[in-house]
């Protein structure tokens, strides 16, 4: 099933001073690249310990080496992987989100309708993984820095028309406010 459209193919606006439901526009982690030194030392790991499984000199046993393995997998491969896991950026049609933290989860938003200016930094690494950080400002609360951010030039446009129609809706709806309370 689809929306109903207009004319010119956008779906059709509500009514204003009617609220606008909340859409999910986007949600995202961090670009993967983090984890390409997890994915070496997993692959090392298991290469050696099959290597060295019932071929250890003598005063070393294959549980010692199973132990040291599984150490080295846990420290190096799956608490990074749990870290980038556990961060997650969501976009919706009023606000931006940005979680983080396992054990207790921190929470950041940054509201459309308020505006904020959008900074954009890509290092030459960034530009060659075509990822990129995001600084969202809005003068008042603390900057909201989303690092690593895959797509970063689809995100910064997609957040650049988010803030857009946001204030044409709040503006809109501020006009009609005023009309209907003046009175005949």
């Amino acid at each position: 099933m689809t929306q109903p459209v207009t004319l010119g193919g956008r779906p059709t606006m509500p009514p204003p001073g009617v609220p606008t439901e909340e859409l999910l526009i986007a949600r995202f982690r961090g670009h993967a690249r983090r984890l390409f030194w997890s994915a070496l030392i997993l692959i090392g790991a298991f290469g050696a310990t099959a290597y060295y499984f019932d071929n250890l000199p003598a005063p070393f046993e294959n549980w010692m080496l199973l132990t040291a393995a599984g150490a080295v997998v846990l420290l190096l491969v799956v608490v990074p992987w749990v870290a980038w896991y556990s961060r997650t950026v969501t976009v919706t049609t009023r606000r931006v989100i940005a979680n983080h933290g396992v054990g207790a989860r921190n929470r950041q938003e940054m509201s459309h309708a308020r505006g904020y200016s959008i900074g954009v930094r890509r290092s030459v690494l960034q530009r060659l993984w075509g990822v990129g950080t995001i600084t969202l400002s809005n003068g008042v609360d603390a900057p909201l820095r989303l690092a690593n951010v895959p797509n970063v030039t689809l995100v910064h446009e997609t957040l650049a028309d988010q803030i857009e129609v946001s204030q044409i809706l709040a503006h809109r709806d501020a006009q009609s406010g005023q009309d209907s309370s003046s009175g005949y």
